[in-house]
């Protein structure tokens, strides 16, 4: 992750520490991740496990001393305790199924994130993305208005002039393969809705196709026209136009003539959302490759609270990337739930 880059988003979210839970506490690049949270001010690291089990391993790996906290899944009163608060406040699992999620050290950082003892969860060092996708699905749930979880990706881009510079956000190239028109309506109001919080962005969102404006029919095509319509259904305030081709998307001379009826979002668009998987893997790889783009992310996104998924060869000053990623979107998510208790309350 390139410094001007890093250094910006670790910076901002000194501003807003926040409580990152780490499941995967036996790693000790997790624990060297938890060391840096801790001295960049990014937040509190809690791990799950046991403390001393902790400290010994930060000591073997020649970790400095750091602040955290622990809950120790082991514990059976801890575990009670946690057992008791989420059946007290939810009514998905019995005792007996919540105990043994709790006993999994993935899925009780799940269970802390639902209850709100934590802000976020980061995981995905030790365990595959599809663990950690799973495990947020079945507890934390999805967004309102999202039906599948998604990532969107930052592409810096050299000699790209656009809305926000050489900048770009590209969604979905990791996830969802082949979207139905709910899912790539949740793809491009989950893609909006990072990109306001994490960038400051106001999106402009595109759905692209091989086709703008109905200069071709063909049945994929249907499903981006009804998943724009979805999109301006259930979120009246973002910006979001389609089918668009990708240069009348973020060229504003192609737009101009391929476009014939205002959009506030052809030739200006800042977010991209691909048809499926297959075009957004391709897509992001062509930037990369023949763009000499630096790629930030993917940021995985549709959650009901922040969850995010490291690489399991990432690096700790890439995981300390995402983590500074992942406490900015927090704090955005507890800006928009006090604004909403506030609209409630009125």
């Amino acid at each position: 992750m390139p410094n001007d880059f890093f250094t910006g988003i670790i910076e901002r979210a000194k501003k807003t520490p926040k409580r990152v839970c780490l499941p995967e506490s036996a790693s000790a690049d997790v624990v060297a991740l938890a060391q840096r949270i801790d001295a960049e001010g990014l937040g509190t690291p809690v791990l799950i496990g046991n403390e001393g089990e902790v400290k010994a391993l930060a000591a073997s790996a020649g970790v400095p001393e750091f602040a955290f906290q622990c809950f120790d899944n082991a514990d059976e009163a801890a575990v009670e305790s946690l057992v008791d608060e989420y059946l007290s406040r939810f009514d998905n699992f019995s005792r007996k199924a919540c105990a043994r999620r709790a006993k999994d050290p993935l899925l009780c950082s799940m269970l802390l994130l639902k209850l709100g003892r934590v802000d976020c969860v980061a995981a995905g060092k030790e365990c595959p993305t599809g663990d950690v996708i799973q495990a947020a699905m079945g507890i934390v749930g999805l967004a309102e208005g999202v039906r599948s979880p998604s990532s969107l990706g930052i592409a810096d881009i050299p000699g790209f002039d656009g809305p926000e510079g050489t900048m770009l956000g590209l969604a979905d190239c990791a996830i969802t393969a082949q979207p139905t028109a709910e899912e790539l309506a949740g793809i491009a109001i989950a893609s909006a809705d990072t990109a306001s919080s994490l960038l400051g962005w106001e999106p402009r969102v595109a759905l692209l196709a091989f086709s703008t404006k109905g200069s071709a029919r063909h049945e994929s095509i249907d499903v981006i026209r009804e998943a724009v319509e979805r999109v301006h259904e259930l979120r009246p305030d973002i910006k979001c136009d389609g089918e668009l081709q990708f240069d009348a998307a973020i060229i504003p001379a192609v737009a101009a003539h391929k476009v014939k009826e205002a959009s506030e979002v052809a030739g200006r668009a800042n977010v991209l959302i691909f048809p499926n998987l297959h075009a957004g893997n391709i897509g992001v790889k062509m930037v990369q490759i023949f763009g000499h783009a630096n790629a930030y992310g993917p940021v995985l996104q549709g959650f009901a609270a922040p969850v995010c998924d490291f690489s399991r060869s990432a690096p700790v000053q890439e995981m300390l990337g995402n983590v500074a990623m992942l406490v900015i979107r927090a704090a955005a998510a507890d800006t928009a739930k006090a604004a909403a208790s506030a609209r409630d309350g009125e």
